[in-house]
């Protein structure tokens, strides 16, 4: 049975005040990810160059005015305009694909993405990026809220450490389906619903 099911992969915040030594709200983690994303970026700009759609990248970019609100709790970073809102060189959107700024947590809170996947009948959120427990669990919780079908590449997100970086994935484990790059590319290759099996129906998630 073929997939009808249309993907909008969200790459959060891989930007310069957050991957690389010269950081100031520096995510090592995020460092970790960078091969892995690059080869996401290359099977589905392959994809998209042999006329297929139904896998898109979307790049958030957080994009904060001087004073912004966020900045009560946590460093000043990525100020709209300024070299560390940009996006790393390694990972830098490519042709027609869709950036959208944020202001906070959650790539959904005042923003055109809801608007922007229903316009391209994306009905599967796929979350990549940084941080697990921060920004990728805020934007999954929203992307659930709005009854998207929502997927979490594991090897594709990444935290502060790894401490933090596995508590966001349980907590993800709870209302999405987390899968490796690998196995997210080959299900889509082989036509199944990468999205099966999501969430924990049973209950599970933290038995012992």
């Amino acid at each position: 049975m073929s997939n009808q099911h249309r993907y909008g992969i969200i790459v959060i915040d891989m930007l310069n005040d957050f991957i690389g030594e010269k950081a100031p709200l520096r995510c090592p983690g995020g460092e970790e990810i960078v091969p892995n994303l690059q080869k996401l970026f290359k099977w589905v700009r392959e994809r998209n160059a042999g006329g297929k759609d139904d896998v898109q990248l979307i790049h958030i970019q957080e994009a904060h005015r001087k004073n912004d609100a966020d900045f009560r709790v946590r460093p000043v970073h990525a100020i709209k305009g300024s070299w560390g809102s940009d996006f790393i060189k390694e990972l830098y959107p490519e042709g027609e694909e869709y950036t959208i700024p944020k202001r906070r947590h959650s790539s959904f809170w005042h923003t055109d993405l809801d608007l922007y996947l229903r316009e391209e009948s994306l009905d599967t959120v796929v979350v990549t990026g940084v941080w697990t427990n921060v920004c990728v669990r805020s934007t999954a919780a929203d992307a659930l809220a709005l009854a998207y079908r929502v997927i979490t590449l594991s090897d594709g997100v990444h935290s502060k450490d790894q401490a933090q970086h596995e508590h966001g994935l349980v907590d993800l484990s709870i209302f999405t389906k987390v899968m490796t790059i690998d196995e997210f590319t080959s299900a889509i290759d082989a036509g199944i619903d990468a999205w099966a099996g999501a969430g924990d129906q049973e209950n599970k998630v933290g038995e012992k």
